[in-house]
Formats: structure tokens, sequence, C-alpha cells
């Protein structure tokens, strides 16, 4: 699979997570039919030129992965805090903002 194929998929996979909700890079990378690959999707978020979600992604534990105190971390959190996330730490409450898909967008919203 090419890596233009690849972001393809992060970025159609990206507009379906909404507002004011996050996900992990590995969910991402399940989303985007490609299991296991949770790397993968944070080295294709950093070469996807143009608009995208990126900030929505964060660890798997819920933190923020740039360094706290960098500028895209700051970045992040503010983004993420104009959505209502609540961003503690750098870290969010998995369970609480964690984006967990219904069936119907799995199904019909989600294209792989």
């Amino acid at each position: 699979m090419s890596d233009h194929t690849v972001h393809e998929r992060v970025v159609k996979t990206l507009r379906v997570v909404p507002v004011g909700v996050v996900v992990s890079y590995g969910q991402l990378a399940d989303y985007c039919g490609l299991p296991g690959r949770a790397r993968m999707m944070g080295k294709c978020l950093r070469e996807i030129k143009g608009k995208h979600n990126w900030h929505r992604v964060v660890r798997a534990d819920g933190k923020i992965a740039f360094p706290a105190g960098s500028e895209k971390a700051h970045e992040q959190r503010q983004r993420l805090q104009e959505e209502g996330v609540v961003v503690s730490n750098n870290k969010i409450n998995m369970k609480k903002f964690g984006w967990k898909p219904d069936l119907h967008t799995i199904l019909l919203e989600m294209e792989f």
C-alpha cells in the first residue's frame, strides 16, 4: 500500500471523528483498516499536508504525544479545549472523551 493511499485513509477517517472527542493512534489505525500500525499513524500525521484533524489523536493512555511545554502540545491542548475536551496535565480522560463510534458510523460513514 502506498503512502498516498494510507494518507487518504487517515484524512478520510479523521473527518468522521466528531468534534469534542479523541482517538488513540491505535484506534485510528484500526479504523483505517490497518490494525497494529499505531506508529504508522504518527508518521503519517506528520507527513500529511493540508488541513486535517490531527489534534484529535492522542496516545492510548490519553496523553498528548508531544513533549509537555512544546508549541505543538500547546496547540493541540488549545484546539481540544476549544472543542470542549478537558485536558489536565496534558492528558485526556479516554473514558469520557474517547470516541466510540456506533455501528451506523462504522458501516456507513467509514470507508475501510
